[in-house]
């Protein structure tokens, strides 16, 4: 059964064919990809591999050195649900600081 994977920390220029190549040491890999802005297109910085013989990948590639930084490999987790304190309104959401009660 496949595990999907986040990594960290990766160069800006690192491709999704690299990180596929990388992970593929460790056994099939399904997917890789990289996750760029939306308005630039440049990297991010991290991406996503999902693989077989996830536990493998992430004991030999946490912490490594790849195209000169040292990544960090974790199973992935879902995404946190944003709330309106997220957005940057200060004093509305996220927490109890500043609200008023009735």
């Amino acid at each position: 059964m496949s595990k999907k994977l986040y990594i960290g920390n990766l160069s800006w220029g690192t491709t999704d064919e690299a990180l596929k190549d990388l992970f593929s040491q460790y056994g099939k890999v399904e997917s890789a990809s990289i996750i760029t802005d939306r308005e630039t297109g440049r990297s991010r910085g991290f991406g996503f591999v999902e693989m077989e013989n996830a536990e493998a990948a992430i004991h030999n590639l946490n912490g490594k050195e790849f195209q000169g930084r040292h990544i960090k490999v974790s199973e992935a987790t879902g995404r946190k649900p944003k709330s309106v304190g997220d957005y940057g309104h200060s004093g509305y959401g996220g927490t109890d600081e500043g609200t008023i009660s009735w």
